[in-house]
């Protein structure tokens, strides 16, 4: 295994050494280092051969950010695309802090929305102190020089990138307020197709995952968990376990009892022969069912509004009524590579090897479980199989079961968690399950007049560091997001949340609580064009007169998609429009049937309106790969629960979408001068209503509870 093992010392030592590097300091000004002299916050490094590599503050876990954030610093520098490389930066708020977030962390679709113009000035300070190394070595204006594909020129007089990084003087100040380029002189920004820079490594197999790792000495861990969420350990016989070959101790800890072994299949075949007791007395125990009958219950009453404003029922009574009540599951993340890291714990010092999603949050965990404090924690981040946010839980859950594991086996020996598929589907985070009644109103004039919408759920946000920011008057903003803050131009609106209680750990899914608000009202929103009798793209459009990006991409969608065309016998098309990420996205979908109404998938169009497109090629995969996301949770996906377990375990019966299910699928961008926004999540809400629209306009059916197979939708 290659050597991937540098420390931020290790890297600011070796990028001194005849390396120019630009970053900013702490007090925010750019700052630059060479030939010795260390910079605390480098962004960028030239190396002596050309070489231009970015320092990524945003881990890569496949949504793009090591091609999006290369992008902004390789256009500003004018550098050769060949000869840009990328690295992970280390874990240091101080230096590399998500702005939005106010600390290191990558998630909520805010990586280029954070980073546009930081990683644009990094590459502009870059540029201005090559070309004046150059104006003082030529005797020539700065203002002549020119700089393409990584070579600066003055007339017949040229250097590479490697060449003048000699020759900028020692100590040297870069601009404060470098000069950046117009947007109609960019070559690399908006460029359709840029090769990714993560491709070459994980197509060849050099790419380094969590999974990967193995330092030298590691023992491998497995955590036997309650099965039961709230459960914990009352005794553990575990004699049997220690017989198994390869097993080389169990320990009990405060998250369970770790079997440890030589690979990680001895530690899983040790936990199959433990026998543990477990203590119920706190833990959930009930059924989906009877957590649905308490949900529904509970809508039935009183509950704090994010939203409320005058003549609402006075509205709905008067008005034609549009009712629904949905229904919407747990689910599970499960991204590819399930949870894994690890965690070294050696003088004093905490050191972690993770797809690290969060930083800050780690090393805050993990520095206090193990007493070492978070500046004695450093996390070497490498990529991640994926998350969908599961990997940025403010628990560091599996960073700190790794932690605790290391410290109960007692040596300074390397220690590998492994969570495998069942461990996460059974024992994860899950998306909250949610039950959403809907009630609106039409006018004389056959427009909406009134909405109310009941959301019964449990609180992501609740008792979390985030709580104060996100948790209003009893609101937690991610249950109603998607519609509290809707687009549309309602005239009166109430909206009301019921805080659910249970064990059951809830956490941000990609898109959070669009994922399922989204479906709820575009849905209903159907419902009401249908009322109305108006066409449902005309019927939004009318409500969209205080939001031109949203109508502007639910005209581009219609447009492209052939609204109001003919289709096939039993095809039937939908439409749906979203607001989320501060991006806007709407979908038409097209579905056919079969003589027994088996539903095909055929044909999605998708229009996006995201700011300036950086990468327009991951700005598609995105938006493909949120709506295979969202799909394959609204046709089968479904976390369930008897006498307080879960009854899924895997991909056979937590069943995630099929080539064979994925539609054809065109995305269509808006060209934008607007800064850029949130991209990897808001491809998401739209899909599933758009497909539920579509089925009803084919078959007459209106679905009301997810996953669609439960609610008798059979696909092909």
């Amino acid at each position: 295994m290659k050597d991937f093992r540098t420390s931020r010392r290790g890297f600011l030592a070796g990028a001194a050494a005849g390396a120019l590097v630009i970053g900013f300091n702490g007090r925010g000004a750019l700052a630059a280092g060479h030939d010795g002299a260390l910079v605390p916050n480098p962004f960028v490094k030239i190396a002596p051969d050309g070489t231009v590599t970015v320092i990524l503050k945003h881990f890569e876990m496949g949504q793009g950010t090591t091609t999006g954030l290369a992008t902004l610093v390789a256009e500003e520098m004018d550098a050769d695309w060949a000869q840009v490389q990328i690295e992970f930066a280390p874990a240091d708020a101080s230096i590399y802090a998500n702005t939005l977030f106010g600390m290191q962390g990558t998630g909520g679709s805010t990586a280029m929305a954070n980073s546009y113009m930081q990683y644009r000035e990094a590459g502009a300070a870059a540029r201005a102190m090559l070309m004046e190394a150059a104006s003082l070595e030529w005797a020539v204006r700065a203002s002549e020089i020119t700089i393409e594909k990584g070579v600066v020129s003055h007339g017949d007089i040229s250097a590479s990138f490697g060449e003048l990084v000699a020759k900028v003087k020692e100590g040297a100040e870069p601009p404060s307020a470098p000069i950046l380029k117009e947007p109609k002189d960019f070559k690399l920004i908006g460029q359709d197709l840029l090769p990714r820079k993560d491709t070459p490594s994980k197509t060849d197999g050099t790419a380094i995952f969590a999974m990967d790792v193995a330092p030298e000495g590691t023992i491998y861990a497995v955590m036997a968990r309650a099965p039961r969420f709230g459960g914990t350990v009352a005794s553990v016989d575990d004699s049997a376990a220690l017989e198994v070959p390869g097993v080389t101790a169990v320990k009990q800890t405060p998250k369970g009892v770790a079997v440890y072994g030589t690979d990680t299949w001895a530690a899983i075949q040790g936990r199959e022969a433990l026998s543990v007791e477990w203590d119920f007395s706190n833990a959930e125990g009930r059924s989906t069912e009877e957590m649905e009958a308490e949900y529904a219950a509970a809508l039935d009453g009183e509950g704090p509004t994010a939203r409320n404003d005058a003549g609402v029922e006075e509205a709905l009574a008067s008005g034609t009524a549009i009712e629904a009540e949905f229904d919407f599951p747990f689910l599970a993340h499960s991204p590819m590579e399930p949870m894994t890291c690890t965690v070294q714990i050696k003088d004093g010092k905490a050191h972690i090897w993770d797809g690290s999603q969060f930083p800050t949050v780690t090393q805050m965990a993990v520095g206090a479980v193990t007493g070492v404090g978070p500046e004695n924690t450093t996390i070497e981040t490498v990529y991640a199989g994926g998350s969908f946010g599961r990997r940025a839980n403010m628990d560091s859950d599996y960073h700190v079961e790794a932690a605790m594991a290391a410290i109960a086996l007692g040596t300074d020996q390397p220690v590998k968690l492994v969570w495998t598929r069942e461990d996460d589907v059974t024992g994860g985070y899950y998306r909250p399950m949610v039950k959403h009644r809907v009630k609106a109103a039409l006018g004389e004039d056959g427009t909406l007049a009134a909405w109310r919408s009941d959301v019964a759920s449990k609180s992501i946000f609740t008792g979390t560091p985030m709580e104060q920011m996100m948790v209003h008057e009893g609101v937690d903003h991610a249950s109603v997001e998607g519609v509290s803050d809707t687009p549309y131009g309602i005239p009166a609106m109430q909206v009301s949340v019921r805080n659910m209680e249970t064990p059951v750990p809830v956490l941000w899914w990609r898109s959070v609580g669009n994922s399922h608000t989204a479906y709820a009202m575009e849905v209903a929103m159907d419902m009401a064009a249908e009322a109305a009798g108006a066409d449902p793209v005309a019927f939004r459009e009318g409500l969209l007169g205080g939001s031109p990006r949203l109508a502007g991409v639910l005209k581009l969608a219609a447009e492209k998609a052939g609204w109001g065309s003919n289709l096939p016998e039993g095809w039937g098309r939908g439409v749906a429009a979203h607001f989320s990420f501060q991006s806007y996205v709407a979908q038409v979908a097209e579905v056919s049937t079969d003589a027994d109404g088996v539903v095909k998938l055929e044909r999605i169009v998708a229009a996006v309106d995201c700011g300036v497109a950086v990468n327009p090629d991951v700005i598609r995969a995105q938006i493909e790969g949120g709506i295979g996301y969202g799909l394959g949770h609204a046709m089968r996906q479904k976390i369930t629960f008897d006498g307080g377990e879960v009854v899924q375990s895997n991909f056979p019966d937590y069943e995630p979408l099929r080539i064979n299910d994925m539609p054809k699928i065109e995305v269509h961008i808006v060209a934008s001068a607007e800064a850029p926004t949130g991209i990897g999540e808001p491809g998401l809400p739209p899909a599933a209503p758009a497909v539920a629209n579509a089925i009803y306009n084919a078959t007459g059916k209106r679905i009301f509870r997810l996953p669609m197979v439960d609610a008798g939708i059979e696909f092909a």
